[in-house]
């Protein structure tokens, strides 16, 4: 996203109180990525967390190169800076920087995490129901995460993510992106900063059939 783009939708989320914000950063060169953070700090207030998310789009030694010069940002911190397969490289990149490393939206069940951990890859693990493995994939990774000492952040699908999190002893932060809201009759409703839990039983998705009929049209 452009800088401009950048503190005009960070603005307009600011106003559901949220207390950190992520952004996606490494389409340009480091000067790029640090307007884009200012931005965001600009949009946000000086006290809010900041993430950025690198999309696996740099090697190892760049990634540590720009993580370095970044320290100043005090960033929450950085997610996939090189390839997501690549355990080695983000334990390389974990052990010469100061931010810590977010990882885990890209593994593919309990055992791609697992060699993960292994590895040492990163400090926070963030978990993406449809790929760990559905409901039973995300209980059997959250054990293994608290066992590891880090913290468990969600990756998209708010409605089912913030049930799950509700029994992950870890839980840390719920990622927000209400990108399957016009498909559905109850989106995930913020209050303060925070999703609010339905009362219905399940997971609490129904579909907006007619807005699910538009769409398919």
């Amino acid at each position: 996203m452009a800088p401009d783009d950048v503190g005009a939708e960070a603005a307009g989320l600011a106003e559901l109180g949220f207390g950190a914000y992520k952004v996606k950063v490494g389409s340009a060169g480091l000067a790029r990525d640090r307007e884009v953070i200012h931005a965001l700090r600009d949009a946000v207030g000086p006290d809010a967390d900041l993430a950025i998310d690198y999309n696996q789009t740099l090697p190892a030694p760049e990634a540590i190169r720009r993580i370095r010069a970044l320290a100043d940002e005090h960033l929450l911190w950085v997610e996939e800076p090189t390839r997501a397969d690549d355990a080695v490289g983000h334990a390389r990149i974990r052990a010469a920087v100061s931010a810590p490393i977010q990882l885990g939206e890209s593994w593919w069940g309990v055992d791609e995490m697992t060699a993960s951990l292994r590895a040492g890859a990163g400090d926070h693990a963030m978990l993406d129901v449809a790929r760990i493995g559905g409901v039973t994939g995300w209980l059997r990774a959250a054990p293994l995460a608290h066992a590891a000492g880090l913290p468990v952040s969600s990756h998209f699908w708010p409605e089912v993510s913030a049930a799950l999190l509700t029994v992950t002893p870890s839980a840390f932060l719920l990622e927000y992106l209400d990108v399957a809201a016009g498909v559905l009759a109850s989106p995930a409703r913020v209050v303060d900063g925070a999703v609010v839990q339905p009362d219905e039983p399940g997971s609490g998705v129904a579909w907006d059939e007619d807005a699910v009929d538009d769409h398919r049209a």
